[in-house]
Formats: C-alpha cells, sequence, structure tokens
C-alpha cells in the first residue's frame, strides 16, 4: 500500500483515473480543492475552486465535468493555479439553500450522473435527488427522489445495471437499476445491499471486469466487494476509519485509489484523510469521458 504523503484531505472524494493523461484525479470537497496525481512522476498539485467540488469526471474534449454546490459545471485546469469553471446546468427550481451535488460519474456512454444532497446530514432531511446530465438534453428531472445522502454510483461493465447507495446512517442502502443503454433511463429499482446490520455505511464504488461492485466502508475502516448477485464476498481492510470513494485506475487498471475523511477520533489521527493507492488483486472497468 502506497500513502500520497504530501495530501491530506478533510473530505476526500472522487477519485478517477483519466488513461489519457496517465494521472488520477479527485476532490477536497470543504476545501473547494481540485487534486491530480501524474502516475509517471509521482507530482502531486491541487486547484481551488470558487465553490465546493464534489464529484469530478474527465472531459472529452479536456478539463474534468464537475457536481459542485449550484449546479453542473466544465472545468479547465491550466498549468498554473489558475481553475476556470463554466457553469453548464442547474435543476430549475435550484438546488435550494443548504444542498449541493455529492457523488457523480459518467455512464458507458459519456453520460455524467450525480446526485444532491441536504449538507448538515444531522438534519436527516430526504430531499436529495439524482440527476443525468448530457449535452444534447441538459439536466434531466429527478429520476429518484427521497434520498438522504446519495452515493454510490457505478455501472456495470455491459452498462445494464447502475448502482446507488445511501450512505446515510439512518438509510445504508445500495440499489440496482436496469439501465437503457440507448436513453440513459433506469428503471426497476430494487434493493442490491442492505447494509443496516454492517457497521460501515455504503460511500463510493467502482466496478471491477467481473462486475463486482466495489464500496467504501464508511465509519468501518474498509473497502467491501460484492458479487452482481448482491452477495459480500470480500473484505479489504484500509487504514483509515472512514474511506469515502474507491477507483481503479493505473496502466492496467489493477490500482485501486481509496480516498478518505478525517473523523476527528485519536485512533484515526494519522491516517484519517490519507489517499492510498494499493493493489487489491482485481482489475476495473476503463471509465468513458464524459461526451462533450
Amino acid at each position: 500500500m502506497e500513502r500520497l504523503n504530501d495530501v491530506s484531505c478533510k473530505v476526500g472524494e472522487s477519485p478517477t483515473w483519466h488513461a489519457g493523461e496517465g494521472a488520477w484525479y479527485w476532490v477536497d470537497i470543504p476545501q473547494q480543492r481540485v487534486w491530480r496525481l501524474d502516475a509517471a512522476t509521482g507530482a502531486t498539485r491541487y486547484w481551488v475552486a470558487d465553490e465546493m467540488v464534489a464529484c469530478v469526471a474527465p472531459r472529452s474534449d479536456g478539463g474534468l465535468i464537475a457536481g459542485m454546490e449550484t449546479g453542473i459545471f466544465a472545468l479547465e485546469l491550466d498549468a498554473c493555479t489558475a481553475l476556470a469553471q463554466r457553469k453548464l446546468a442547474a435543476p430549475a427550481s435550484g438546488l435550494g439553500e443548504g444542498m449541493r451535488f455529492n457523488d457523480g460519474r459518467c455512464d458507458r456512454q459519456g453520460r455524467f450522473w450525480s446526485g444532491t444532497m441536504f449538507m448538515d446530514m444531522a438534519a436527516a432531511r430526504a430531499v436529495g435527488q439524482l440527476y443525468r446530465y448530457d449535452t444534447a438534453r441538459g439536466l434531466s428531472a429527478p429520476f429518484v427522489s427521497e434520498l438522504l445522502t446519495q452515493n454510490g454510483l457505478a455501472f456495470s461493465p455491459d452498462g445494464r445495471t447502475m448502482y446507488l447507495s445511501d450512505s446515510h446512517p439512518a438509510r445504508r442502502m445500495v440499489w440496482a437499476f436496469d439501465y437503457d443503454t440507448t436513453d440513459g433511463v433506469p428503471s426497476n429499482r430494487r434493493v442490491f445491499s442492505d447494509m443496516t446490520a454492517m457497521a460501515g455505511r455504503p460511500d463510493g464504488a467502482a466496478i471491477d471486469t467481473d462486475g463486482c461492485y466495489w464500496v467504501c466502508g464508511n465509519d468501518d475502516g474498509c473497502v467491501l466487494r460484492f458479487t452482481p448477485d448482491g452477495k459480500l464476498d470480500r473484505r479489504l481492510e484500509v487504514p483509515m476509519l472512514k474511506p469515502a470513494m474507491c477507483a481503479f485506475g493505473g496502466k492496467n487498471l489493477d490500482t485501486l485509489m481509496v480516498t478518505s475523511i478525517i473523523s476527528g477520533k485519536p485512533e484515526d489521527a494519522e491516517w484519517g484523510g490519507a489517499v492510498v493507492l494499493l493493489q487489491p488483486g482485481a482489475q476495473g472497468v476503463a471509465e468513458t469521458l464524459f461526451a462533450a
């Protein structure tokens, strides 16, 4: 396991591998940072946005697409410290006070998906919604509503199954949907994994070539792998108490990056907020660039 020693995130989220650049990207939400790691040189750097960045995905025309506090944005990152951001879309009624986008990624066809959440998790307000964005149709109406803490978006290798979790302590659920790859519409929502009896909460996720769903067990210091039929078949221990999201990358897509959140607990003081790279003995599926 390799730790990126010069990186500490308050809320490290949304790791993603950009194969064309040979680089990893991820975000630190409250610090409004977009991080980058050059895999060849090991050099890290970050840019600071004008508002919180919750999730990112590479765009086919360069730069990133991001779910942020007030909407969906295109981000341009130059060689200096500047970050240019351009709003692409937002819900017609706005996100509302105390809301922001959270977890997000592209489907296998290059459409961007992201959901919203009420930032004060203690309030347990089920007002989060899940949206799709593409250049031809713009931002969709919500496909899923009444979410507490939207998370865990992932798509099966063939793109025909979409996964979604709610990581709030009061929900702890992962769902699967049938996914129409032509129209980008999910249907037939069903429980994939009920994690209410587990110590960890189902946070960010990734998919391997066997179609298994890898999800961070937030509060339990682990990454869990579920088979396509929802069976838990592996537990991978990590040193951070609150792993937040994982992603496959590297030249052979066999490296797993895991970001984390500072818990504030004494036993987590050394590793909380760390970003680690490890070899889990599995291979991921290449992410599709946003079809700009």
